[in-house]
């Protein structure tokens, strides 16, 4: 397939907002060495993404900066020295381009979609081969671009920074795209999920899905009192804390004695004390997605288990701000996707 004389995308323009997203076209599309274009099938949205939107100055972008890190697709043309995938392969982008494996760096930082480096809202985009993976073979495009992030980052927190293993009683704040794929992880590999929302609906569909128990935070807004209630007063073993407004101390709170807490959120605001985290001995881990190891990893157990995440709404391409609007309503359940 010929390389595009030139590829729509969505831009980032400016600090106003989701309705300032302007539609452009670039040209530039020619693979270089160790890079792959891929025909972007579909993008999903991260709450990450949306905050770069509303909020660019904060992150130090320079403009135009086309936003989003996920998406999957079909590799249309591969630069010189690329031998580890070809065309016709059916990929999904990394989030962090340069980080292979091993620990986070400020290099691997630095090499994100859609902050430092352009993102994949667009109909093409250029990867470099190593920031590229292979996509199990049961999902659709759709399906796949839900992964390189919420799906890494709920990889490396419960198998790597929690080490979940069956029979672990595991608590996960919300519905969004983190906490149910989370939800689906655990389920497979064991342990007894406690999940929380605003809506009783959203919980019905998560006891579906196999969670234990289910608390409503808005009619109890002592949700951890509920959940130390619901272990025996023990606690549980791992909190995926996805840092909403006044989450933490109830969360440490919650967890038990040598517990386990993943925090991806930027939400949580004010003091934390930290003498619960001392005198119960928890272990509390910043965690900012992962890398493409981390992603290989996840692929398999996906496939060994034949997961599917979970779409609440799919957007055309023309209709991406409606897709961020939605994101900011925060009323969906597991993932919004852009098809393109």
């Amino acid at each position: 397939m010929p390389v595009p004389e030139s590829v729509r995308v969505w831009e980032i323009v400016g600090d106003q907002g989701i309705d300032a997203l302007h539609s452009n076209r670039r040209t530039g599309y020619q693979p270089q060495a160790g890079q792959v274009l891929v025909k972007v099938q579909a993008t999903s949205l991260n709450f990450r993404d949306l905050s770069t939107i509303l909020d660019p100055a904060a992150r130090a972008l320079t403009y135009p900066r086309v936003p989003n890190s996920d998406c999957a697709g079909e590799i249309v043309a591969a630069g010189p020295r690329v031998s580890h995938v070809a065309p016709g392969d059916r990929v999904a982008g990394c989030f962090f381009q340069s980080w292979k494996d091993g620990g986070i760096s400020a290099a691997a930082m630095a090499s994100a979609l859609g902050g430092p480096l352009d993102g994949v809202l667009g109909e093409y985009a250029l990867l470099a081969e190593s920031g590229v993976v292979h996509v199990p073979e049961h999902l659709t495009f759709a399906q796949a671009a839900c992964l390189p992030c919420a799906g890494v980052t709920a990889w490396n927190c419960l198998m790597r920074v929690g080490d979940v293993q069956a029979g672990d009683t595991v608590l996960l704040l919300g519905t969004g795209g983190v906490s149910i794929t989370a939800l689906q992880f655990a389920v497979a590999q064991g342990a007894r999920v406690i999940i929380t929302s605003a809506h009783d609906a959203k919980l019905k569909r998560a006891a579906a899905l196999g969670a234990w128990q289910t608390v409503n935070y808005r009619s109890t807004p002592q949700w951890d009192a509920a959940v130390l209630k619901m272990t025996g007063g023990k606690g549980v073993d791992f909190v995926l804390e996805v840092g909403g407004a006044g989450t933490l101390p109830r969360s440490l709170n919650a967890v038990r004695v040598g517990g386990r807490i993943a925090l991806i959120g930027v939400l949580t605001r004010g003091e934390i004390d930290p003498t619960v985290i001392m005198r119960k001995s928890i272990r509390v881990q910043g965690v900012y997605v992962g890398s493409r190891s981390m992603f290989e990893d996840m692929n398999r157990f996906i496939t060994a288990h034949e997961l599917r995440p979970v779409i609440d709404r799919h957007f055309a391409f023309d209709d991406a701000r409606e897709a961020y609007h939605c994101m900011r309503s925060a009323e969906h359940f597991g993932k919004l996707v852009i098809d393109v």
